[in-house]
This record gives structure tokens, sequence and C-alpha cells, in this order.
């Protein structure tokens, strides 16, 4: 075995270098921001996701007393923003705003650019369930009767989504899994008006996607809603009953916005904009701008976003293994 000897005096400069570094760190954060934040976004100006980063970073550039600018970077499902955000430098001057779990991403690619796990959770910003709806020409009136054609006739209803591994397409394998049906899954690329439009006419029977963009559809009569994925009926439309109370008891979907941050931010930072987030989050003003959206605004701590992470991972998993979904 190969011994080092190390000098007194090495200790003592190593040992000084780490105290200037800590020192560094803490000198930062007391002085953290002094100048613009990028709040990194994976999807395009005009979808559900900018719209919330807008709100986010409108507001927080006001709490912190810096402009927070949103940096759009579409594509690859959200995966471009968060490599962006990965590789930033940890200084508190990148934040990514990402739809629920980055680590999910890991069951979906074999190969990454990134280790989604090195993301550091800072805040939820607000949580919101899809929708599965029919067009209002449908004969399907009730989720049971969904069911009940699904089960007499195996692969004959096509749903939408906004794409192979989007949010969207895991509620509605979930669906398929507990609901013991086999219908077929027809990918669309992101909020595409396309999938509305194939509905619409009839070249599709079903669709799951999100709140933000399905309810002006639901509330304009253009399409009927069998069933909303969170386990309560959601406050902005309780007229619309739950997936588990119209048909598949026990089931329940919700996702969420929130906030990230490279690995190695330091922490002062990181409770710098989660204590603005919570502010923000807990104004009436704010939470009215997130219900067109179909949105409800809400923090956390980043230990309690940490757990929703790890929780989304672990129901993801099998879901995702037993469909054979690979993500594109």
């Amino acid at each position: 075995m190969k011994i080092v000897n190390v000098s007194r005096r090495s200790v003592l400069r190593l040992s000084g270098a780490a105290a200037l570094s800590i020192a560094a760190l803490r000198a930062h954060a007391d002085t953290w921001p002094s100048r613009v934040i990028k709040l990194e976004v994976g999807f395009p100006p005009g979808g559900g996701a900018d719209a919330a980063a807008r709100i986010v970073a409108n507001r927080l550039s006001e709490l912190l007393g810096q402009q927070m600018i949103v940096e759009n970077r579409p594509g690859a499902g959200a995966r471009i923003a968060m490599d962006a955000a990965v590789h930033a430098e940890p200084d508190g001057y990148t934040v990514l705003l990402a739809p629920g779990a980055p680590a999910v991403n890991s069951l979906l690619f074999d190969h990454l650019s990134f280790d989604p796990l090195s993301l550091m959770p800072v805040t939820l910003i607000g949580t919101y369930p899809n929708l599965l709806v029919v067009p209002n020409s449908s004969h399907f009136t009730t989720l049971q009767e969904f069911i009940a054609y699904a089960k007499a006739n195996p692969g004959k209803i096509s749903w939408a989504s906004p794409g192979i591994g989007s949010i969207p397409h895991l509620a509605g394998e979930l669906f398929k899994h507990m609901a013991g049906i086999d219908i077929t899954h027809v990918p669309y690329r992101g909020v595409n008006a396309g999938a509305m439009t194939d509905l619409l006419a009839g070249r599709l029977d079903a669709m799951f996607n999100t709140t933000g963009s399905l309810l002006p559809a639901v509330s304009g009569k253009q399409v009927r809603c069998l069933g909303v994925t969170s386990a309560q009926r959601f406050p902005i439309a309780p007229e619309i009953p739950t997936v588990a109370e119209a048909g598949v008891p026990g089931y329940e979907d919700t996702s969420w916005y929130a906030l990230y941050v490279p690995a190695k931010t330091p922490g002062d930072v990181i409770d710098k904009i989660n204590a603005a987030s919570a502010k923000m989050l807990g104004e009436d003003e704010t939470k009215q701008k997130f219900i067109p959206l179909g949105v409800l605004a809400k923090s956390s701590t980043p230990t309690e976003l940490a757990a929703m992470n790890a929780a989304d991972y672990a129901r993801w998993q099998p879901i995702i293994k037993e469909a054979g979904i690979k993500g594109e």
C-alpha cells in the first residue's frame, strides 16, 4: 500500500483553501441576487408551462429585487431545458421550471446527456390534474359506458396524448392498467391543435391532456369530460367527476410544476428562492392568475418536493415497464 506523506504546511494550505471556499459561498449567498436570473422552460411560448413560468418570473423579479427572465428551450420533452439547468453554474442564476419529476426521464430513455437526479428541488409551484375527454358527438356519456365498450371491443377506441412519455400519456396508461382495458394510443407532438381537430372530426375517440389545455374546450361545449384524474374533484371545475368515482376506484394522478436548481447551489440561495416563492404562492392575486391555466398554486419545502419526486418515480416505474414505453 502506497503511503502519501502530507506535510503540516500542505494541510494548513488545504484547510485555508476550504475555509476561503466556504466563505466565498457565504458571501455569494449574502449578495445574491446581484444580476439577472434565468428561468429555463422546456416548452415553447404560449403553452401552459410557459404561461406558468411568466407568472413566476414576473412576481419573483419584484420579490427578489432582480429581473428573472424566461428562457424557452423547447424540444425533446423538456430535456433540452433540463440539460441546460444541470450543466449551468450552481450560482443561483439558473433556475428550472419543470413539470412532474425530472427523474422519470431516466425510466423513459436509455441514454441521457445529464443526470436528472442532480437537479436540486426548491419548491412546488402548483398542481394540476389531467382530463379524459370525448367529443360532444360521442355516444359515450359516462366513464362506465366508455370502459364497458372498451372491454367488449379491445383496441377499437383510439385516444390521443401530447406525446410518448408525456404526463398525460402516463396518466392514460395508468388508466388502461387500472381499468383493465385495451385502447389504442395516438401520440401527437406537444400541445398540437391537430389533435383537437381530429378529435372533433371523429378521427379520434378520446384524449388525455392537462386541465389548462382542455378546460376551455369543456367550457365551450366542444368536448365532454368523462373524468378528472385527481383524487378529489377539481375546485376549478367541481362538476366533473373524478376517474375514481366515475368507474376506476383508487385511480389518482396529480401533476405539478416545480422549481429546481443545479447541484451544489448554495443552500442559502435555495432558501431565498423558496421563501420568495412561498410568499408569491400565498398571495390571492397569484392564485387567481394560475386559475385560467387549470393550476392550483401551492408551495412546498425542498424536502417535501424531494419526497414527491421519489413517490412519482416509484409510481411510474412499473407502468412504464409494463407498457414498454420508450421516450422519443
